[in-house]
């Protein structure tokens, strides 16, 4: 999903010719022949992928040695993958009904109608607070009675520790969604959503939230053009002056496009939340004429309200369907926060799952978390490691959580398109994980005699993008077993 990234990963190797194999021999360590050939037929040698297959039995303590272990103790770049083991800790620390908070708080008074003081939003992490649960909210406060603020909007964002990381480090490009970073108070993730659609001889584009301070320049060409690549056909810049932003769009769309969106990080976060409010506040009929700031709840603050997310089942479904690296982000930071205390921090979220993953006798010496997303240059998790994480995973009593919110080959996610028709259509629950030089699935495959398998391919290399063919020829031979 991810265009212009920077880094190139490449494994020393040497080229190996494997002959072709029965179907149903067990490899041990040799990769299956079709999986060889995709990879000869592409120029990249054998060594350079890392693999691992474990069937799965009735019993975590019947399992019998891996299927195929091919170079798989080796540490590698797990890309998106690595959300499966922030999934699976989130879900295990927290519990697949943890529910983010939103509180709100006030230092003045109320009288008809009038707030005299400062509103609070405390954040607590949520990674799903949507245009339409702000909505919600500022509605609950209207319902106590509040029409004018006379004070200031205050954000609280004390719960997660301030993150140096400045957005544009991953890719240079500061503009995608992609790469905002955490905030206890994230509303939309940041992010406008710039809807396209065109007729015969104009480009439609549609901001959603539609902020007056975000304003769009539409220079977009009918032209014959690939919808399939039409992100690439297509150019944006973005400027902000004081508190208002320009996004320019310029270069072609084709006639026939359906509908498509594009998410970028169009204004800086305190101006979106403070545009959104106010947006909002106005049309439920209140008035504001503040500023906004950032402080702490003081300890004199009175508490107006609270407000719930989603449960944390249903937050991973957004997570992994969909590849969501700022809510990975934020489901790190929050179990960081739970176990090891606020603010939390990147490397006590790490802290916090190294530790559960020993308390379940899986020691990955090699790991490396940096933010959990995979979103990341230097996050590290060998292709047995991850098979064993998901073994461990399936086992679990959390197990239906984890494997509902995976893509499902050729149904949905980020799998919808992928291998549509085949014989494994509805039976792969798999995560993907792609960055320049880094292409990784981990999941499960439901074999055609009904048994279930975890199956891991990850390949660090400069032609790395080349091996999905490979990719479906293992799914395919792990299906056949």
């Amino acid at each position: 999903m991810m265009q212009k990234l920077l880094l190139i990963l490449c494994l020393c190797a040497h080229p190996l010719a494997h002959a072709e194999l029965p179907k149903t021999e067990l490899l041990g360590t040799t990769l299956p022949g079709t999986v060889s050939a995709a990879l000869q037929r592409v120029g990249l040698p054998a060594d350079s992928v890392s693999v691992y297959v474990q069937a799965l039995t009735a019993q975590p303590a019947q399992l019998n040695p891996p299927l195929l272990a091919h170079q798989s103790t080796i540490p590698l770049n797990p890309a998106s993958t690595m959300k499966l083991l922030t999934s699976y800790a989130g879900l295990a620390l927290l519990g697949p009904g943890y529910r983010w908070k939103t509180e709100v708080y006030t230092d003045g008074s109320l009288h008809n109608g009038v707030l005299d003081g400062n509103l609070y939003l405390k954040g607590f992490g949520d990674p799903n607070l949507m245009t339409v649960d702000f909505w919600r909210l500022l509605n609950s406060l209207r319902q106590l009675g509040i029409q004018e603020i006379k004070g200031d909007l205050i954000v609280d964002n004390s719960y997660f520790s301030a993150t140096k990381q400045s957005l544009d480090s991953f890719d240079g490009d500061a503009a995608r969604a992609y790469n905002a970073a955490p905030s206890a108070l994230a509303i939309n993730l940041k992010a406008i959503s710039f809807r396209f659609d065109s007729d015969a001889s104009h480009v439609n584009i549609t901001p959603e939230p539609n902020l007056p301070e975000v304003k769009v320049n539409n220079l977009l060409k009918i032209a014959k053009a690939d919808c399939a690549n039409w992100r690439n056909t297509l150019s944006y810049d973005v400027k902000q002056t004081g508190d208002t932003a320009t996004v320019t769009f310029s270069g072609v769309y084709a006639p026939n496009c359906s509908e498509k969106y594009l998410e970028l990080l169009a204004i800086d976060e305190n101006n979106y939340t403070l545009h959104l409010f106010r947006k909002l506040w106005l049309e439920l009929g209140g008035s504001f004429t503040g500023k906004l700031r950032t402080q702490n709840v003081p300890s004199n603050a009175i508490k107006l309200m609270q407000q719930d997310s989603k449960t944390l089942a249903q937050i991973l479904v957004d997570i992994n369907k969909w590849s969501n690296n700022l809510m990975a982000r934020q489901l790190l930071l929050t179990i960081a926060a739970e176990k090891m205390g606020a603010p939390a921090t990147e490397a006590n979220g790490a802290l916090a799952v190294n530790h559960w993953l020993n308390s379940l006798g899986l020691n990955f010496n090699e790991l490396v978390i940096d933010n959990g997303s995979g979103l990341s240059r230097i996050e590290r998790l060998s292709a047995q490691h991850m098979g064993e994480l998901l073994v461990s995973a399936y086992y679990s009593p959390v197990m239906p959580e984890l494997m509902s919110s995976l893509p499902i080959l050729a149904v949905d996610g980020t799998l919808l398109k992928r291998m549509n028709g085949s014989q494994l259509q509805g039976r792969v629950h798999l995560k993907t994980g792609t960055i320049n030089g880094v292409f990784t699935l981990a999941g499960y495959v439901l074999g055609q005699h009904g048994q279930r398998y975890v199956v891991v391919f990850m390949v660090n290399h400069a032609k790395a993008a080349l091996t999905k063919p490979a990719q479906d020829a293992l799914l395919e031979w792990v299906y056949a077993q």
